[in-house]
Order: structure tokens, then C-alpha cells, then sequence
């Protein structure tokens, strides 16, 4: 981890409810770890936006009302497995566009790149390694329109407060008429969600204490992965599911490296992250309160997920 990420982990651990952001997830063991959980029966996300992306591809990109050439900006671009159906459909018409996959993972990036020269030779890759608004202030000088891709439900993990501050950032680094697709899980049965979260091969959970490893790992530090348990709760009123990590006994942890010492007591809880489900008055206050117009929200066949395209 850098240097500058040190005091947020620090100040996480010793608060009063200790938390960890769910940013730290995604270095490439648990990116790796991450492309397994899509990959489960009940993780029902991915084959839900892998269907809309999938499907609605020409309706898509109607809506845009484009003209040529034009920037797929896709923030968190991870493996690009669903947005691989998009972009074929783009190539297959012959339409004119770049695509600019935005990661924060190299091996990720590497991989996505690799993999679309392979099978879509013809595609324009511009892939970017880094700080997504750092690479949008760059982008928004330009003058070709842009599209932007927040897929995965990402958007999800954020507070409210966090949510607008993001979604403000995007739109300061949008230029008018620029269009942002974004994905968010909504609200349904709470057993449909909680099998999703909760899955019995016990891989959300390693995703989960690979955060622990990473910190072993990149601090030196001592966590016993067998000392702590894995705990996720689905509240359908907020729409929040939480997750969390448990401390099985009081201990302490030492971080040779920062020289810090964390103290746990016994069933002292670890918040890693907030998934939030929506209802789709929600997604257009939402998009409302920061200034973006809602064109259109593409949903697959059981109202599971809807991908919904906003204008600047």
C-alpha cells in the first residue's frame, strides 16, 4: 500500500467501530479472488449486467445519439467480461470509438488488453493504469464525446454522502452532452440477496481476509486469518448490506513495518464494506441531486440490475 493510504488504514483500525475501505479489496490477489465470486450461481450480478450489455447492446447505443468517433471511458474496467458484448457489437457495425479502460490493478489492465487484441483485433485500446479523475481532467480537454462506464454495481459501495461527492467528481470531469452508464443492484427478495453475499464455498469470505493478508504481506503485520470469522447482514428497509470481519478472541496485531499496534477485543467487529440496493426513484433523485438528466435505465428480464444512462 502507499505511503499516503497509511494513516486511513491506521485511523480504521484503532475507531471506535473499526473499518477497513472496501478500496483496498482490489490488488490483484483479490481482484483474482473477486473474478471467482462472479463466477458463483447465486452471484446473480454479473449474468444480470452481462444480459443487459448483452442484449440491449443496439438500444444502447441509440440512446447515445453520438456522433463519430467517440471515447468508451470504462472506469474499473476489472476483466471486462461484460463489457466485451458491448464493445463486439460496436466493432461488428463498424462504429467509430475508442476504448479507454480505466484500472487501478496493472495485472488487471494487462490482462483485459491482451485478451481484446485477441478478440477484437480491431478494436482502438487506449488503457490507463491509475487515478480515474486524474485520467478524466486529461480526457475532458478533448472534444470527442465521451461515454462512461461505472458498471458492477460499484456505485453501491459508497455512503450516500460518499456516493454524491463521487458522482459530483464525475460530472465536474464530464463536458455537456457527455453521457455516464452506471450500474446499481436494486432492491428485490432479501433471500435472493443474502445467498448472494453469503456464499457456502466460502470465497467471499477469503476475499474478505485476503485484506488481512495483504496487510501481512505489505506491513509485516501478524494477523492469524484463523482468528477471525467472515459476517455479512442484508437490511431491505436501507437497502444495505454490510460486511464485516470478526475478531474470534481478543488479541493483538502488530505492523512491523509502521510500527503499530492493534488491539481486538472478542467479537470485535471489522466493517469492510457497504453494497447499497436501490429502487429506481432512488437512482433518479440520485442522479438529480448532482445535475445529471436520467435518459433511460436498461433492465434485464427479472428487474434484478439495471444499467442507467445519464446525461451531462
Amino acid at each position: 500500500m502507499e505511503t499516503t493510504v497509511i494513516p486511513e488504514i491506521i485511523q480504521g483500525l484503532k475507531a471506535e467501530q473499526k473499518h477497513i475501505s472496501s478500496k483496498f479489496f482490489y490488488d490483484d490477489i483479490g481482484s483474482r479472488i473477486f473474478q471467482e465470486i462472479m463466477q458463483l450461481q447465486d452471484y446473480y450480478l454479473t449474468d444480470s449486467e452481462f444480459e443487459i450489455l448483452s442484449l440491449q447492446a443496439a438500444q444502447i447505443h441509440k440512446a447515445l445519439q453520438f456522433s463519430e468517433p467517440f471515447n468508451i471511458i470504462e472506469l474499473g474496467a476489472g476483466d471486462g467480461f461484460k463489457t466485451f458484448k458491448l464493445l463486439e457489437y460496436l466493432v461488428s457495425k463498424e462504429i467509430h470509438f475508442n476504448y479507454v479502460p480505466i484500472d487501478i490493478s496493472q495485472e488487471a489492465i494487462t490482462m483485459l488488453t491482451s485478451k481484446l487484441k485477441e478478440r477484437l483485433p480491431e478494436l482502438e485500446v487506449k488503457p490507463q493504469v491509475g487515478d480515474y479523475f486524474e485520467i478524466l481532467k486529461k480526457m475532458s480537454a478533448e472534444t470527442v464525446p465521451n461515454l462512461l462506464l461505472f458498471l458492477g454495481s460499484n456505485i453501491g459501495n459508497y455512503l450516500k454522502k460518499d456516493a454524491l461527492d463521487l458522482l459530483q467528481l464525475f460530472y465536474k470531469n464530464m463536458n455537456p452532452g457527455d453521457k455516464l452508464l452506471i450500474g446499481f443492484d436494486l432492491k428485490k427478495n432479501p433471500v435472493t440477496i443474502n445467498k448472494a453475499y453469503y456464499d457456502d464455498y466460502g470465497i467471499t469470505k477469503r476475499f474478505n481476509l485476503n485484506l488481512l493478508t495483504r496487510m501481512n504481506r505489505e506491513f509485516d503485520a501478524d494477523f492469524k486469518l484463523d482468528d477471525f470469522d467472515f459476517y455479512c447482514h442484508y437490511d431491505p428497509i436501507t437497502g444495505h448490506v454490510k460486511s464485516y470481519l470478526v475478531s474470534l478472541k481478543a488479541q493483538t496485531v502488530y505492523l512491523k513495518t509502521i510500527d503499530e499496534t492493534i488491539t481486538f477485543k472478542q467479537n470485535e467487529l471489522i466493517w469492510t464494506e457497504l453494497s447499497k440496493k436501490y429502487a429506481l426513484t432512488e437512482i433518479e433523485d440520485l442522479a438529480s441531486s448532482v445535475g445529471f438528466k436520467t435518459d433511460t435505465h436498461f433492465l434485464d428480464c427479472k428487474h434484478y440490475f439495471t444499467d442507467s444512462l445519464w446525461e451531462k
